[in-house]
């Protein structure tokens, strides 16, 4: 089904838009919460807020990009569930290295999460990652997006582990050089 149709859904408030939201973007989320949380439990129950918290947001809020919207709730309920020690007691160590390697060319008042979001780091960052050839890109997207392990992203790739590091530290260290250069270090 098209985004604009379950978005038209969602506005009907018609319980149809949370089973088509599912059956189009459900993998998606569960993956995003996944990498973040380790738990299938927690995983599970953060896709299902992320259900109920666009339909809460739609009406009014339109998203002009469906998959993003979703991508963006379901990480940030995963973030703030992880937060709250509930993923860290079962295992879920991986996203404490993914902000630790962030934490090294990113700035923060209080923490990475925060600043990610303010406007002008969203700006530069958009700006940076579309000028990284594609590889470059994707691998950077997978661990500090979907929060992705270096060997998962290795597989997928099929590039060693070893090179997938080297990747990393170099674009970490490249936007480390522009958020200076901009002024936001």
């Amino acid at each position: 089904m098209e985004d604009n149709k379950i978005i038209d859904m969602y506005w009907e408030r018609s319980q149809e838009a949370i089973v088509q939201t599912d059956i189009k973007y459900g993998k998606y989320c569960r993956y995003i919460a996944s990498n973040i949380l380790k738990s299938k439990e927690d995983g599970e129950e953060c896709v299902n807020d992320t259900y109920l918290k666009a339909w809460d947001m739609m009406p009014p809020t339109r998203p002009q990009v469906l998959s993003a919207f979703l991508g963006k709730i379901t990480r940030n309920l995963s973030l703030d569930r992880f937060r709250q020690g509930k993923a860290k007691k079962r295992g879920g160590g991986q996203v404490v290295y993914v902000l630790e390697e962030l934490k090294e060319c990113v700035p923060a008042n209080n923490n990475v999460e925060n600043v990610i979001d303010e406007m002008v780091l969203v700006e530069t960052l958009n700006k940076f990652l579309s000028g990284l050839d594609e590889e470059k890109r994707k691998i950077f997207i997978r661990r500090y997006w979907y929060m992705s392990s270096v060997r998962e992203i290795a597989n997928e790739y099929e590039f060693t582990i070893s090179k997938v590091k080297m990747v990393l530290s170099r674009v970490r260290n490249d936007l480390k050089e522009l958020l200076e250069k901009e002024g936001i270090m």
